[in-house]
């Protein structure tokens, strides 16, 4: 298991937790009330957290599927990205997709997943030609 320092910004709201064991993703809480308007709507919803994550490491922000599903709410930006040296608090970036219904978000609320993977540095190699074969297209081709 990883350790992560956690710095609880807001006393009341409970640290993000896994809903069951083996789950990839972490649950933030909306530390704020927001209405969230219809078609396009938006919303920055601070979490009430501030981590630091390991060098090597990075975080990733995940929309919930059933808010995604059963309301439209998903992410602009997602995942969104939380690179090691970033200390400041945890903001989801929502977005109301629904085309006629404004979504109430209440403070406390699960809003979105937080992963946390292990990433990797490049060190770029250039060279005069990639080896392999070259499929080709893009965006689509391989079809359905």
């Amino acid at each position: 298991m990883l350790p992560v320092p956690i710095v609880r910004l807001d006393r009341d709201l409970p640290l993000p937790a896994y809903a069951h064991p083996g789950d990839a993703g972490l649950d933030l809480l909306a530390r704020e009330d927001a209405l969230i308007p219809a078609a396009g709507g938006r919303a920055l919803m601070p979490t009430g957290i501030s981590i630091a994550i390991p060098r090597g490491y990075a975080g990733f922000i995940a929309p919930r599927s059933g808010l995604a599903l059963k309301h439209g709410i998903g992410g602009i930006n997602t995942p969104g990205v939380i690179d090691a040296a970033y200390r400041g608090e945890l903001k989801v970036v929502m977005l109301n997709t629904d085309p006629t219904n404004d979504y109430q978000v209440h403070r406390g609320d699960r809003i979105a997943q937080l992963l946390i993977q292990k990433v990797e540095e490049v060190q770029w190699v250039e060279v005069d030609a990639l080896d392999g074969d070259d499929r080709g297209g893009g965006f689509g081709h391989s079809g359905r």
